[in-house]
């Protein structure tokens, strides 16, 4: 595809979301794919923040009846995985919760649809949305891995906003909102992310009281450089990077940014939603249990599969792999 004289936020669109973009169609994750997740690494990954949905359960906060819904599920194995845990510690709850994910792409809907099938027959409704704007619902949980870096954004330097012109990007567009944006977070050049503001409202508005919770990488601040890179099986290419091919590279590979979490947080602050917290991935499955899954699994399975699930569990933890480079945030919208 050529790509002439357009923003770089257009480009990165048409990159993930174009008719042929990277995200329009199925794609492996993990070990046959281009990147890992948090999904595709550990079921108790899904198995813990449904232990956490139990607990906002049994607090009043989360309604037996409320919505449990996937923003971006892409294969739908995090919601799966979160049901399957429900199944196992509250199966009363299989039969009262609404489950929802929010998913743009048809084909990735149908992929969706037939694996719930496949997995839980008629025992698990699910309902899908294109978009945040269609869901009106009064109590819910959201949850979204990846979500925030998958976010078009503008590249921005020294005073000036990129345009891509042939997969050549040159600095010389004025750019108001984005130039407001890199001085309110002290950046001089980096990514500058676009659409957390409307997804804010579109969640505030969607809801009357819910826990929004999200997994990313990134930090509370700003980098004080680009971390714009590519993903194309396992290996990392700075985009800036004089070797990069982009022409064979797009729309083919996973592109992608370190998250500024303070501009998520102020997005959705300015919503109308309270800001939570902000922890190492780490120390926020610790804290929603998930060793004490592990404990329950070590008592009811063989040495040998409980080890192995061990092994799968540590890579979420570990802070050389996922445990510290990906955080937690949550936030909640109260009446």
């Amino acid at each position: 595809m050529k790509c002439i004289k357009m923003k770089f936020s257009e480009y990165m669109t048409e990159w993930l979301y174009g008719e042929n973009g990277y995200y329009a169609s199925y794609k492996n994750i993990g070990k046959n794919g281009d990147f890992y997740t948090a999904v595709s690494t550990s079921k108790f990954f899904g198995g813990t923040v449904a232990k956490h949905i139990l607990s906002l359960v049994d607090e009043g906060f989360l309604l037996p009846d409320g919505v449990v819904c996937e923003i971006g599920a892409h294969h739908g194995y995090f919601l799966a995985d979160v049901i399957e845990f429900i199944f196992t510690l509250r199966p009363t709850l299989l039969s009262t919760l609404q489950f929802v994910i929010i998913e743009r792409f048809d084909a990735l809907q149908e992929f969706q649809t037939n694996y719930f099938k496949e997995s839980f027959g008629n025992v698990v409704s699910l309902t899908h949305y294109k978009s945040l704007s269609e869901l009106k619902c009064e109590n819910a949980f959201f949850i979204a891995n990846e979500i925030f870096d998958a976010f078009a954004c503008e590249l921005y330097y020294k005073g000036k906003t990129a345009r891509v012109d042939e997969h050549a990007v040159k600095f010389d567009v004025d750019d108001v909102w984005v130039d407001e944006k890199a001085k309110k977070y002290y950046k001089d050049r980096g990514e500058i992310a676009l659409g957390y503001e409307e997804f804010a409202r579109e969640m505030s508005l969607a809801c009357g009281k819910f826990e929004f919770m999200s997994f990313d990488y990134g930090e509370m601040g700003a980098r004080p450089d680009f971390s714009l890179r590519v993903y194309d099986k396992h290996k990392v290419i700075p985009f800036f990077d004089e070797k990069i091919q982009r022409e064979e590279l797009f729309a083919k590979s996973d592109i992608t940014y370190d998250v500024t979490f303070a501009h998520v947080k102020d997005a959705f602050v300015e919503a109308g939603v309270a800001f939570v917290e902000l922890k190492a991935q780490m120390v926020a499955l610790v804290d929603m249990g998930i060793l004490e899954l592990l404990e329950i699994l070590k008592e009811n399975v063989a040495e040998k599969i409980y080890k192995q699930e061990l092994e799968k569990a540590k890579m979420l933890l570990l802070p050389n792999f996922l445990g510290e480079r990906f955080k937690m945030i949550k936030f909640r919208k109260t009446k």
